[in-house]
């Protein structure tokens, strides 16, 4: 069980790490102004971020970027989109400076005033966006602390969890029940390192659809299991995989995944939420969560609980082919490969929701509680 942080604590943790922020944009810009000064060129480097540029650390159990960087040196060619760089980290510490936040959307739409440097799509933006969180990942620091934040919003938990969410303003700490939530349940904000918890749950069960979340949520599965139930809707956001990695950390839990038996749910969303993903590893040690273990739905579930199926379709085979050739997660763990070579041999997908067939409530009446009685038997 995790303990509360007072405000003032949380208030502390978060100066100095605003503190680092502005740091290290100033450092950046400062070895550009170096560099014009001494009559060069200047440049920046970033890591390049492909799945070419990944390995999977076992020891360290997530996704590791390699040494292999791309180099943006100003020249008539580039210098839009070097004067776009600057001033996305110019807005970024104007933004930590005074405690504010922009969307993806709001920094696309601060550009505007940017005259020349002005972004003709988000896509521009948000690729220069990406590339200075992976400029200054190597010193430890997400996108989040450059206080860019999604536009899209996390997950939801249910169970056996009190969050602290401290009110710098007011001094408060807003204690938060996610028992007390009736037929809904709490949403993660985009932001989540100033909150705390308190919980006596045995484990986290991170859940792929909404539908099954609401099943278990409605018939307080929660309390049955003693667990926190988080509802990742499809591959979770980072605000998810963030809430459930300082959740496990700091109390203790396992993290148990259960999502749609196909190449999908698998390769993307369970692999997403255990070690992370190729072309956001330089911030996979932020966002994964190492201890995560595959409950279901396995290969073997389909045989083993007769599951209605569907054919896989051709971007289900290429994508199970992609992950067994070239993800090295899948190489690192033969038992998934077994499993996917398995999925592929029989041809077919099967849904969480599946397990209806044998009655509305067989998930957790039979299917969960079967499960939970055997997690040594779960999938790395």
């Amino acid at each position: 069980m995790a303990k509360r942080k007072d405000v003032a604590q949380a208030k502390k943790s978060k100066q100095a790490l605003d503190r680092r922020t502005v740091t290290a944009i100033v450092g950046a810009a400062g070895r550009v102004h170096d560099r014009i000064l001494e009559g060069q060129k200047p440049s920046m480097s970033f890591p390049l971020r492909t799945l070419s540029n990944v390995r999977y650390d076992k020891d360290r159990g997530y996704f590791e970027i390699g040494r292999s960087k791309k180099s943006r040196t100003m020249t008539v060619s580039t210098v839009r989109t070097f004067a776009q760089t600057l001033r996305m980290m110019s807005l970024s510490k104007e933004l930590v400076e005074t405690d504010d936040f922009a969307t993806k959307r709001d920094a696309y739409y601060q550009s505007k005033n940017w005259a020349d440097a002005a972004f003709a799509e988000q896509t521009e933006s948000d690729t220069v966006m990406d590339d200075i969180e992976a400029l200054f990942s190597v010193e430890g620091i997400s996108r989040e602390q450059l206080r860019f934040v999604p536009d899209e919003h996390g997950g939801a938990v249910a169970g056996r969890l009190v969050v602290f969410d401290p009110d710098y303003a007011s001094g408060e700490v807003h204690r938060i029940d996610c028992t007390q939530f009736g037929s809904g349940a709490y949403s993660i904000p985009s932001l989540v390192e100033h909150l705390s918890f308190e919980t006596d749950a045995k484990f986290v069960l991170a859940i792929e659809t909404g539908g099954m979340f609401q099943r278990l949520q409605s018939h307080r599965f929660w309390e049955k299991a003693n667990c926190i139930l988080v509802s990742m809707a499809g591959v979770p956001t980072r605000a998810t995989r963030r809430f459930i990695r300082k959740l496990s950390d700091e109390c203790g839990l396992p993290v148990f995944a259960f999502v749609d038996c196909d190449p999908y749910g698998i390769s993307n969303i369970y692999r997403t939420l255990k070690v992370g993903s190729g072309n956001a590893a330089h911030i996979s040690r932020f966002f994964c969560v190492p201890n995560a273990r595959y409950l279901g739905v396995t290969p073997q579930d389909i045989v083993d609980y007769k599951l209605p199926t569907h054919p896989l379709k051709e971007v289900d085979v290429k994508r199970a082919k992609d992950a067994l050739k070239n993800d090295p997660f899948f190489k690192a763990f033969p038992v998934w490969a077994k499993a996917i070579e398995q999925l592929l041999k029989m041809g077919v997908r099967a849904e969480q929701q599946a397990l209806a067939k044998w009655g509305l409530n067989y998930v957790l009446d039979e299917y969960l509680p079967r499960k939970l009685a055997q997690p040594q038997q779960f999938l790395p």
